[in-house]
């Protein structure tokens, strides 16, 4: 898959909060969803028209959703994965590394004793290395 630069931008700032959630998705999906049946207490009410009212019919729409999205952050996540070890610069590595970790610029500006000018010049030839490479 290839990403615009302002694509990697985007995935690069999200980065930290996505691999949380593909932790989180993963363990969601790992649970066989045994709250999904219905009780079978409740079986003479009467039943709306016009649509579907199984609970396990929609709670396996749900965990496909699940899946899809999960698959696209796991994608994205793998893309940067797959790049780190082009970035050779040390101070790119550390921008890089800190952005990964969830800092923002202003941050790691301050954490680094740079402007924050500086550190969008760092970081923009990072997504310009990642856009440009050509990973086997």
């Amino acid at each position: 898959m290839t990403y615009t630069y302002k694509e990697i931008e985007q995935i690069l700032r999200d980065y930290h909060w996505m691999v949380r959630d593909i932790a989180r998705l993963r363990g969601y999906l790992e649970d066989a969803g045994e709250g999904a049946v219905r009780s079978y207490e409740n079986m003479d009410m009467p039943r709306g028209k016009g649509g579907v009212s199984d609970p396990v019919y929609h709670e396996t729409l749900r965990r496909e959703k699940k899946w899809r999205r999960l698959a696209r952050l796991e994608q994205k996540v793998r893309f940067v994965q797959e790049r780190i070890d082009l970035i050779e610069d040390e101070r790119e590595r550390a921008v890089l590394d800190c952005i990964l970790d969830g800092m923002r610029i202003p941050e790691i500006a301050r954490h680094f004793g740079l402007s924050e000018r500086h550190v969008y010049t760092v970081r923009d030839r990072i997504i310009e290395r990642m856009v440009d490479a050509k990973v086997s």
